[in-house]
């Protein structure tokens, strides 16, 4: 066991510098675990009153302070409560008039700087330090560009460093100018060290800025002072060099800490479609105030005598009654009348399939159900007839199938009655055949209402679909439909759609084969969707259908540096505006500001199912800003993409900057890449989606 008690009674200067001896040896090997056991022994408050009782001494004796001191530091770091502990201990003055007293001695100022330090990483006592001064101290040590005593100006910038960490220190340092300072000293450090032999220093200058630009005035002013341009101009010299990775790892986050935001170009963040929901009318309940609920609590307290009375003789007849009438709310203010349909009700037909309790009458079937079970009274004395009933896909699909199958399947021949004379076998047949009979009138209804809903559409509003232009490359092959699925199409019915000549061309001369898919059934279905931005063109994927890849593509690598590489890239059109083109390439809400068609810019289309592409800005020559458009009366939801983009030139590669596509991570980050399908591939036997793209990351 440690000995570190008899700090507090011994006055023997031997006895003390041996216990820290020893203390030194034993700390200074092995694990955390001894000095997690000092610490748990009241080791940091033993060491911190030997601290408080060897600084008081006149002169100070420096042969026993060193060794607390260097024992300080090495326990505080390991101590999460140590900066309480100095504030109890009341020793932060006494650590800071030492450090005042040794400006000219770097070898103690170097010890006192360590614990200074450990004392600032707690908020409170570093807060406690920057109001007694602390960091004019501080700034007093570090000096420019030195080869001389480094190790004193290396511990000076990470004690500031820690005392940085307190917001109420970092306002100050901005208010007396020091962020200014802080710029010119990392540029001379930068300039000055050729060789790399002080990369601690300058990281350490860097986490002085990045803990002041933590708070709304120190980025202000970290922009004012062009301190954008100064680190992204020295963090060039650092991308070659491996070594140098924590400066540009520091560099890039206060960059992208202190990148201005800015609005999105949008009109409005809300998505470009709304849509009326039904019975959207949101009408706000009353709300009872403070005068009313004390009314309310004054008449509870003055009920009469008699109403409490026969609340008395009551209570037998409630006890009696509870078990019955334990589901019945009793709560005046929560009943209320049944609400009513936010639509009319003839338009509820159409989730009849889905919800029956709309149209079927259940007393009905709680009378079959009872007609059963006198059934299955009635057959409990019969011998039982072995027969296996299989139900039929008609019969399964009949709504009340789980019934009827229950009676079919369990009731026999009574010889009492005149309705049951018929054997099993006969009676199961008729009552298939009926089953038949209804499922064929009901798809023959369903029928004529889907034809009647497609045919009876306001001309108006009437879909006509169409395809956008093909590349002119595109080669042109024969190949058959699916025939199931070109056999459902009846093409002498007057539903024929008016397509385009485009269309028209296309399934005449270049038919494709992809399974259970047909391009005429679905032309014929999107014609009867109601699409609230009234769409009259098809993405081509969905027309002409895909096939899945003939083999597995694995995660892409991800190479080192490419997201501080975009970073850096962004960062260069701040401060590099002349570099930008700006311009407006395609545009869902003014279509007028849009030019699309520009010489040397690609050509971008959304206005399709599920396309959800919003605007696009040509940035750069082949760089574009892509906003992506949020779902329907929402400002939510755009973690996806989905538009169409031509007149790419060969083998160039482009880079696209989803801007709007704000989430906590993304498996783009990990190796997913994005799909891509190809009409000119399709139209060559290759309808695919395939992975593409490369340093793809994903980064705010």
């Amino acid at each position: 066991k440690f000995g570190v008690f008899p700090f507090q009674t011994s006055c023997d200067k031997d006895v003390i510098l041996n216990i820290l001896s020893v203390l030194t040896d034993l700390l200074s090997l092995g694990t955390g675990r001894r000095i997690h056991y000092v610490i748990s022994k009241g080791g940091s408050e033993a060491l911190l009153q030997a601290l408080t009782s060897a600084a008081r001494t006149e002169p100070p004796d420096y042969c026993v302070l060193l060794p607390l001191l260097r024992l300080l530091a090495r326990v505080g770091q390991r101590d999460r409560k140590f900066g309480l502990k100095v504030q109890k201990a009341e020793a932060t003055d006494v650590i800071l008039s030492l450090t005042r007293q040794n400006l000219c001695h770097h070898l103690n100022l170097t010890h006192c700087l360590w614990v200074l330090r450990v004392c600032s990483s707690n908020v409170t006592a570093g807060t406690t330090l920057g109001i007694n001064g602390a960091m004019e101290l501080l700034f007093k040590i570090i000096t420019p560009y030195s080869k001389r005593h480094v190790r004193t100006v290396r511990a000076a910038i990470e004690a500031l460093a820690a005392l940085l960490k307190s917001k109420s220190n970092s306002r100050r340092a901005v208010n007396r100018g020091y962020l200014g300072g802080l710029l010119r000293l990392y540029q001379d450090w930068h300039h000055n060290d050729v060789s790399n032999n002080y990369i601690y220093i300058r990281r350490g200058l860097l986490l002085c800025l990045k803990h002041i630009t933590n708070i709304q005035l120190g980025r202000e002013t970290f922009l004012g002072s062009r301190g954008m341009e100064i680190l992204f101009t020295s963090v060039q010299d650092c991308l070659s060099c491996k070594n140098l990775d924590p400066i540009v790892t520091a560099v890039t986050q206060i960059l992208r800490k202190c990148y201005p935001k800015e609005p999105l170009p949008v009109v409005t963040v809300r998505s470009s479609y709304s849509f009326p929901l039904p019975g959207n009318i949101k009408t706000e309940p009353p709300c009872m105030g403070s005068e009313g609920k004390v009314l309310k609590d004054q008449s509870d307290d003055y009920e009469s005598d008699g109403a409490e009375e026969v609340e008395k003789d009551l209570d037998e007849d409630d006890v009696e009654s509870k078990e019955e009438d334990y589901d019945l709310e009793t709560d005046v203010n929560k009943l209320r009348s049944r609400p009513v349909p936010d639509r009319p009700e003839e338009e509820l037909g159409q989730y009849e399939a889905m919800c029956p309790e709309l149209s079927y009458n259940f007393q009905e079937l709680e009378s079959e159900s009872e007609e059963e079970k006198s059934l299955e009274d009635r057959t409990e004395n019969l011998p039982s007839t072995p027969s296996h009933i299989i139900p039929s896909d008609n019969s399964v699909k009949h709504p009340n199938y789980r019934w009827r199958n229950q009676s079919t399947t369990e009731a026999g021949p009574d010889p009492g009655e005149k309705d049951f004379k018929v054997p099993l076998q006969s009676w199961t047949k008729k009552e298939k055949c009926s089953w038949d009979l209804i499922d064929e009138k009901r798809e023959t209804v369903e029928t004529v209402q889907n034809t009647g809903s497609c045919e009876e559409e306001d001309p108006a509003k009437s879909h006509v679909f169409t395809l956008r232009p093909l590349p002119k490359e595109a080669a042109w092959y024969k190949k058959m439909f699916n025939p199931e699925c070109e056999a459902s199409i009846d093409r002498s019915s007057g539903e024929r759609l008016e397509t385009s000549d485009i269309v028209t061309k296309l399934l005449e001369e270049h038919q494709g084969n992809i399974p259970f898919h047909s391009p005429h059934f679905y032309v014929a279905r999107a014609k009867c969707i109601k699409s609230i931005p009234a769409y009259k063109e098809l993405a081509f994927p969905d027309f002409w259908g895909h096939q899945p890849h003939p083999y597995g593509k694995p995660m892409l690598e991800r190479q080192y540096g490419v997201q501080r590489d975009k970073v850096l890239d962004d960062v260069r059109r701040l401060i590099q505006p002349r570099d930008v083109i700006n311009r407006t390439v395609y545009d869902l809400d003014e279509p007028s500001h849009s030019s699309p068609g520009a010489p040397g810019c690609l050509t971008f289309f959304s206005k399709f199912e599920s396309g959800n592409l919003r605007k696009a800005i040509q940035v750069r020559e082949f760089e574009y800003d892509l906003i992506m458009n949020a779902d329907v009366n929402s400002n939510q939801h755009h973690q996806w993409f989905y538009f169409e983009v031509r007149d790419m030139k060969l083998a160039v590669p482009y880079r696209f900057n989803i801007i709007n596509c704000e989430k906590f991570n993304s498996q783009f980050n990990y190796g997913m890449q994005l799909v891509m399908y190809s009409v000119k591939e399709a139209l060559q036997g290759r309808p695919c989606w395939l992975r593409v793209g490369h340093d793809i990351s994903y980064y705010k």
